[in-house]
């Protein structure tokens, strides 16, 4: 059976790096600390897809103490809102009682690092796929420390494929080609790919020995994630479905089909 983790949130949070659970949602900075970036996955929205994939979040943070630790989590909930209170959704990293991974740069900046591991198979639901905010919470050798509670923003999606398939090949110049195709994405719950309803994707075409692809039309998917159309074959090239992409869900390009005009 499938089951989703249970994250205790007031005693896990408080928990970390040492810090007092705050009365009311405010950014905070105690002594000369601050926080210069924080990065999540390499900058790149966080794609899983029926398997496990990990992560790193990091921070960079400057006193002049040099830095001590870091913390991470991720949460949902609207603007404005006490994470700690009124989170809808909270995550937080693989080893979040142990000290992260400090590199320093110098007597008074670091680097600090987290992974976070999200499971398809055990917690991750489609319901998780969107934006999370991230929270940082970073402490000084002389007991400086600062929190911000969403520093910045992340997309978590579910990793999508693309087919295309144009026929008949070859085709006689003028005549009708037919483009099939099919959008699908993770499904989470069921841990297998199912087609994504109703989305708008692009037609494509690239001129054999050019290398730019050109819309011809857009074309939504079926309620099964299928795609079919038609096009005039005029010249020898490939043929493609592309897909840009939702919050929930990244964008997707099939492999060029070549067809060959006669």
């Amino acid at each position: 059976m499938r089951k989703r983790a249970a994250f205790a949130l007031l005693t896990t949070v408080a928990g970390l790096a040492g810090f007092a659970v705050p009365g009311a949602y405010a950014d905070e900075t105690v002594g000369d600390i601050q926080i210069n970036s924080v990065v999540v996955n390499g900058g790149k929205s966080i794609v899983v897809d029926t398997a496990d994939k990990t992560i790193t979040v990091s921070v960079t943070a400057t006193d002049p103490s040099g830095i001590w630790d870091a913390d991470f989590y991720l949460w949902r909930g609207p603007d404005g809102a006490d994470p700690y209170y009124d989170a809808d959704d909270y995550i937080v990293p693989n080893e979040d009682t142990t000290p992260a991974d400090c590199v320093a740069s110098s007597s008074t900046t670091s680097t600090c690092s987290k992974t976070f591991t999200f499971e398809p198979d055990w917690w991750l639901t489609n319901a998780d796929a969107g934006t999370w905010k991230v929270g940082v919470q970073v402490s000084a050798n002389d007991n400086s420390w600062a929190e911000r509670y969403a520093y910045t923003t992340t997309r978590l999606q579910r990793h999508s494929k693309l087919t295309a398939n144009a026929s008949p090949e070859p085709i006689a110049k003028g005549k009708t080609l037919t483009i099939t195709g099919k959008l699908t994405r993770a499904n989470w719950d069921t841990l297998d790919y199912g087609g994504y309803t109703n989305q708008p994707v692009k037609l494509q075409f690239r001129k054999a020995g050019t290398t730019t692809y050109t819309t011809v039309k857009t074309v939504y998917t079926s309620s099964t994630g299928n795609l079919t159309t038609t096009a005039l074959a005029a010249e020898d090239g490939y043929w493609r479905w592309y897909f840009a992409g939702t919050s929930t869900t990244p964008a997707a390009k099939a492999t060029g089909d070549f067809v060959d005009v006669q």
